[in-house]
């Protein structure tokens, strides 16, 4: 118990949380702005499966970094702030996207973007209450 109070107070344990929320969001951003891309499957509604889990990983992510770098202790302040700002990176991923030829900005996308990471907190949760030490 004592060293998670340390981990939380100490810089590094916060670059340690965020910096792999920044890297994913950089990848999202970088997909993003790639013109023309599409899913690496084709099926009718393929590119929502791909916001679902591409979105999942980051709520998984952003879980973590809040759990780890912020006093919220109860899991529903942590699984509302994750949804909060997992689908605020969507809508700007997908406003990002009105510049990028043969993208569109799509409201379904934003939803299928929280949905992903509403599924991946929940996932986080999951995972936390199993033991995984990583977490």
């Amino acid at each position: 118990m004592e060293e998670r109070s340390i981990e939380r107070g100490a810089g590094a344990s916060f670059a340690a949380a965020w910096l792999p929320v920044l890297a994913y969001l950089g990848v999202i951003f970088w997909l993003s702005s790639i013109p023309h891309l599409h899913p690496p499957v084709q099926f009718n509604g393929a590119d929502k499966v791909c916001h679902v889990l591409e979105y999942g990983g980051l709520g998984v992510l952003l879980a973590r970094a809040l759990r780890r770098s912020t006093g919220l202790s109860w899991p529903v302040a942590v699984i509302v702030a994750t949804i909060i700002l997992g689908s605020l990176a969507g809508a700007a991923d997908e406003r990002s996207q009105l510049n990028v030829p043969g993208r569109v900005c799509d409201v379904y996308d934003w939803i299928a973007d929280t949905v992903g990471v509403s599924l991946g907190s929940l996932i986080y949760g999951g995972l936390l209450r199993s033991g995984w030490p990583w977490l």
